[in-house]
């Protein structure tokens, strides 16, 4: 029985080494089968790893689902300043835009200040009765634009200075020669510096644009108000010289304004006493006073000003600072111009013995002009002010017309950076030795 047991118990013995044995190497067998994975502390950080990256990808996947979003959503386009700027006026302040009127005396007065408060006007023109001394006159264009500051656009300050006979200068400051002299040169560069000369002219006062060039082809020897304040008989000597002087003031910061389109050099009327005609077709105009016109669209002139001349083989009802063929159709539509549009002054003889007044506001601006200008009277101002702004009420003429215009404006306003806190600035001595040294020059010549 002893035997038997401890054979069983050998036996037992043997069992449980054999389980033991095949226990091993099941474990080995597992441990191998495990080896083709990460161990538990890999798995561990991998997990964390995987959760990382999990994490990561979520947010990248969240990013592309917004990303994704974005996308089936139209962009977001950069607001434009000019058109915020437009959605923040009133009615009156738009409609005041449009208004470039005179002012009397050599000081501000108080119906001066009353136009700029209550109509908003956004430029003031200068003529020679304004002009006193540079410091007098200097303060008289800064009274203006600190009268302006209660309104949200800066103020154009405008002169006409061409040189020649048509100077608004004080007697301290060196004369510049007419066109007709400095186109004789035949020299652009001259005309160029004419231009910056004319600018730092200006800016003495503290003007910041300029009614110059003047691009009339002087086709008629007969012409009463154009003569030598064209730069002479050639389309392409105009063409050359003007853009020349147009660049000039241009360089120096000053908004220059091109006149008097269609054309005012074959006239034999003053368009300030009365309404010129011009008996000439589209075709003839394009082969010489349209010339000079084109060529300053092409090189993106600022402004241009239309003249108060009838064209009856154009449009034989209006004449052209009234006429939608010439502005809309010619100049907007043909020329693609797109930049501001001024009428002549209103109050000149050849609209006022002819039209009246509210008649004439809104005849131009529907035939596409920007700025209306009238000067010497600031009932005019008003005038044009309480027939725009009746027009607009009874839809005569839509908002958004008047939107149109007030964005070219303002446009332009914020590309020359105007500000009504912009001085007068420049050396007055400095300034006239150089218009001395440059006059020697032409003389030369």
């Amino acid at each position: 029985m002893h035997i038997h047991s401890r054979k069983l118990k050998n036996k037992h013995i043997n069992t449980l080494q054999m389980l033991c044995l095949l226990f091993g190497i099941m474990l080995l067998l597992s441990a191998c089968g495990q080896s083709q994975k990460p161990s538990s502390s890999e798995q561990n950080n991998n997990n964390a790893g995987t959760e990382t990256n999990a994490n990561s990808n979520t947010g990248a996947n969240n990013q592309n689902d917004q990303d994704d979003q974005q996308n089936t959503v139209p962009p977001q386009e950069e607001k434009d300043p000019v058109e915020e700027q437009l959605d923040q006026l009133s009615l009156d302040e738009k409609i005041g835009q449009m208004i470039l009127a005179g002012v009397q005396g050599t000081t501000l007065d108080a119906q001066a200040k009353q136009m700029i408060t209550d109509q908003k006007v956004g430029g003031i023109i200068f003529y020679a009765n304004n002009v006193s001394t540079v410091p007098g006159t200097a303060k008289f264009v800064q009274s203006i634009k600190d009268a302006n500051r209660s309104n949200p656009v800066p103020i154009f300050m405008s002169v006409d200075q061409e040189g020649g006979k048509v100077s608004r200068m004080p007697e301290t400051v060196e004369s510049i020669p007419s066109n007709g002299k400095v186109g004789k040169t035949k020299d652009a560069e001259l005309a160029q510096t004419m231009g910056k000369l004319l600018a730092r002219q200006i800016q003495l006062l503290g003007f910041n644009v300029d009614f110059a060039p003047v691009l009339d082809v002087n086709s008629n020897p007969n012409n009463p108000v154009i003569g030598d304040r064209s730069f002479g008989s050639s389309a392409s000597l105009v063409s050359q010289m003007g853009i020349a002087e147009m660049k000039g003031l241009r360089n120096e910061g000053i908004i220059p304004v091109v006149k008097h389109f269609p054309g005012h050099g074959d006239t034999s009327v003053d368009s300030h006493l009365d309404l010129p005609v011009v008996n000439k077709t589209e075709k003839q105009l394009a082969q010489l006073e349209w010339i000079p016109f084109e060529a300053a669209v092409k090189e993106q002139v600022e402004a241009v000003m239309v003249a108060h001349i009838l064209f009856p083989k154009l449009d034989p009802d209006h004449p052209a600072s009234l006429s939608n063929v010439i502005i809309g159709q010619q100049l907007r539509g043909k020329f693609k111009y797109d930049g501001v549009v001024i009428t002549d002054d209103l109050s000149m003889g050849a609209i006022a013995k002819n039209y009246k007044l509210n008649d004439a506001a809104l005849a131009t601006v529907q035939a596409g002009s920007d700025i209306l200008l009238v000067a010497h009277s600031y009932e005019s101002a008003k005038t044009i002010f309480d027939t725009l702004k009746s027009a607009v009420k009874s839809g005569k003429i839509s908002e958004s017309r008047i939107n149109e215009s007030v964005y070219r404006i303002l446009a332009l306003k914020q590309k020359y950076n105007l500000s009504d806190e912009q001085q007068p600035s420049g050396d007055l001595k400095q300034l006239n030795a150089d218009i001395v040294d440059w006059r020697k020059q032409v003389d030369a010549r």
